[in-house]
């Protein structure tokens, strides 16, 4: 018999790997990953956001254990994956969209899975788009949440000013954090040159200030302070070198050719969901993504903003999941 989801948030009760391993993506680098569930369900393989914010307990819970063999790892410099980020001399050129898009390939392929089910929210969500548009034979389906596209008005949104209208003292700090001569200058290029700086006093006021941003602008009305995950130095460095070290390059995605390339989507069913009172991911994002994919269907949370813990978010991803288990992988 299916379990029902545990009351908590509409969430599946916390589950253990049965297996983990590191990946050789070449050059050095070893991403982590690990199955949950079970070893004979149907194949779905998680997304996680930032980028750079690592597979959580959460995402394991968005699955039926009975129905599902989980799939998670961390992307190339975050989480368990190695080298880190968080160590200032780790080259991040390699860990770029192309390469993570054939990191999912490469797992797919030594795990033996012929099809998954992709799940992706925010960053996640765009990456997903880009592996599915690109290999859309091995995507039985899509479940998406905090909707991205990868267009350039998207990342200037978010990253150069956009949504300070809604967060004006917020956006003020972080601009005002940069020293006198960065002030007119790209704010992403100015923080990651504060990122690569030889002082590691600079180097983590940098990543506070960076993550301060980003823990503001996820609910309403604004949290104060920052976010608990990035209490930890290690982790909020980290984060802030990959995320501005994608944003600086458009995460490699050509302006609008998610949108343009959706159609290869067609045969995918899918499922995006996105809160009303996203303003990291306006509900704009999606309603483009819904006209270009018209076989998806678009759930919009009233309540809900970009947190993806909402408890409206978590029960519609749940009710995907839960929709797609029974059909065949």
């Amino acid at each position: 018999m299916t379990p029902l989801p545990a009351p908590e948030k509409g969430l599946y009760p916390a589950i253990e790997p049965y297996e983990h391993g590191m990946l050789d993506v070449g050059d050095g680098g070893l991403v982590y990953w690990e199955t949950c569930g079970n070893p004979r369900g149907k194949p779905a393989v998680v997304l996680h956001g930032g980028p750079g914010s690592g597979c959580t307990q959460w995402h394991r819970r968005l699955f039926d254990p009975a129905a599902y063999r989980i799939v998670l790892f961390d992307q190339r410099n975050c989480g368990r994956s190695r080298p880190h980020a968080g160590d200032p001399d780790v080259d991040l050129a390699g860990n770029n969209t192309a390469n993570l898009v054939a990191d999912v390939e490469l797992l797919r392929e030594n795990l033996g899975i012929e099809r998954w089910l992709v799940l992706g929210g925010s960053w996640g969500c765009m990456l997903a788009l880009v592996y599915a548009e690109q290999h859309p034979s091995r995507v039985s389906e899509l479940v998406l949440f905090g909707i991205t596209t990868g267009r350039r008005a998207e990342f200037d949104w978010l990253f150069r000013g956009g949504v300070a209208a809604f967060f004006p003292e917020q956006w003020e700090r972080l601009l005002g954090a940069l020293p006198v001569a960065e002030g007119d200058g790209d704010v992403v290029e100015a923080y990651c040159r504060l990122l690569a700086d030889p002082d590691p006093r600079v180097r983590q006021q940098a990543a506070f200030e960076w993550c301060l941003w980003e823990s503001a602008t996820p609910a309403w009305p604004p949290a104060g302070g920052l976010a608990p995950r990035f209490k930890d130095p290690r982790f909020s460095f980290a984060f802030a070198r990959i995320v501005t070290h994608f944003v600086r390059h458009d995460a490699w995605i050509e302006d609008s050719a998610l949108l343009r390339d959706a159609a290869r989507l067609a045969g995918v069913p899918g499922v995006m969901v996105n809160g009303r009172f996203d303003f990291q991911s306006p509900i704009g994002n999606a309603w483009a993504l819904k006209r270009a994919w018209a076989q998806a269907e678009l759930i919009i949370v009233d309540d809900a903003g970009h947190a993806a813990d909402n408890g409206g978010i978590t029960c519609e991803l749940v009710r995907a999941t839960d929709r797609f288990a029974a059909m065949s992988g």
